[in-house]
C-alpha cells in the first residue's frame, strides 16, 4: 500500500490532519494568457477594463462550452443601461441566443487566478488529445477613432451604447497534448447593426483596438496538484480508496 501511496498522493500529518496532494498524471489544461496593454485604456474615453469572453468549440459537432466571460457581460450589469448586446455580441449569440445544443451558462472546469492590472490567465480541464477551437471576443467601449466616433456627423448617429470601436473575435486551433502552444490571431469584427450582429473581416478602420490585447498564448499545461486537507474521520475512507 506504501508504494501506491507514494504514486498516487502524498500524505503530511500534522495536528490530527493529512494534507493529501493528488496525482495529475495524463490530465491537461488549455491555459490563457493575456497580456492588456493599459496604455491603451487610458487613452479610451472610460479608461475602464475591457470587456471580454473565452470560449471553445469541438470542431467535430460543433458544441461550445465557456471558459470565462467578465462580470459586467455576464450579469448586464451596465451603468444606466439594462443591456448592453454590442459589447460582445458573438458571445452574446451564442450562450444567450444559440440553439438548444450550446449549453447557454454551464460551464467546464475552471482556475483562474485574479488579474494582476495587466496581466490575466485562466484555465480549463480537458481531455487528452481531444481538439478545440479557442474563441476570445474583446471590446473596449469609448475606444472611438474617426470611423468610429461618438457621434457619426454623416449619418447623423449617435453611439448609443458607448461600444467605439466594435468587439474583435480571435480564433486558434488547438489539440490537447502537453506542451503545445498557440497564439490566437484576429478573425472577424463583431459588427452590431440594426439588432443584430454581423461577423465581418478585419480592416483598416480598426485601429487602436488591435492593440488592448498586446499579447496572447494559448498553452496546454498539466494540472497544479490538488491540495485537499482530511480530518482522521476520513483518512481510513482516503486510504482504501488508494488500494
Amino acid at each position: 500500500m506504501a508504494g501506491i501511496i507514494s504514486l498516487c498522493a502524498i500524505a503530511v500529518i500534522a495536528a490530527g490532519v493529512w494534507t493529501i496532494v493528488r496525482s495529475t498524471k495524463n490530465r491537461v489544461q488549455i491555459e490563457f494568457d493575456i497580456h492588456i496593454n493599459r496604455q491603451e485604456i487610458y487613452l479610451s474615453t472610460y479608461a475602464e477594463p475591457p470587456q471580454f469572453a473565452i470560449w471553445i468549440e469541438n470542431p467535430d459537432n460543433g458544441q461550445r462550452e465557456q471558459i470565462f466571460v467578465t462580470y459586467r457581460a455576464s450579469r448586464d450589469d451596465w451603468e444606466g443601461k439594462t443591456q448592453v448586446p454590442v459589447a460582445i455580441p458573438r458571445w452574446t449569440e451564442v450562450f444567450r441566443n444559440g440553439a438548444s445544443h450550446e449549453r447557454a451558462g454551464d460551464e467546464i472546469a475552471i482556475s483562474g487566478a485574479t488579474p494582476r492590472e495587466e496581466y490575466f490567465r485562466v484555465r480549463a480541464e480537458v481531455r487528452p488529445g481531444s481538439r478545440w477551437i479557442c474563441w476570445i471576443e474583446m471590446n473596449l467601449a469609448g475606444d472611438y477613432n474617426e470611423y468610429y466616433p461618438r457621434f457619426n456627423r454623416l449619418t447623423k448617429e449617435e453611439d448609443e451604447f458607448s461600444c467605439g470601436q466594435p468587439a474583435l473575435l480571435y480564433r486558434t486551433d488547438i489539440r490537447a497534448e502537453k506542451g503545445n502552444r498557440y497564439v490566437p490571431e484576429i478573425v472577424s469584427v463583431s459588427l452590431w447593426h440594426d439588432g443584430k450582429n454581423e461577423l465581418v473581416p478585419l480592416d483598416s478602420t480598426i485601429t487602436s483596438a488591435q492593440r488592448v490585447f498586446d499579447e496572447m498564448h494559448v498553452r496546454i499545461v498539466e494540472p497544479k496538484p490538488q491540495i485537499v486537507n482530511l480530518k482522521k474521520v476520513e483518512q481510513q475512507d482516503v486510504l482504501k480508496s488508494l488500494h
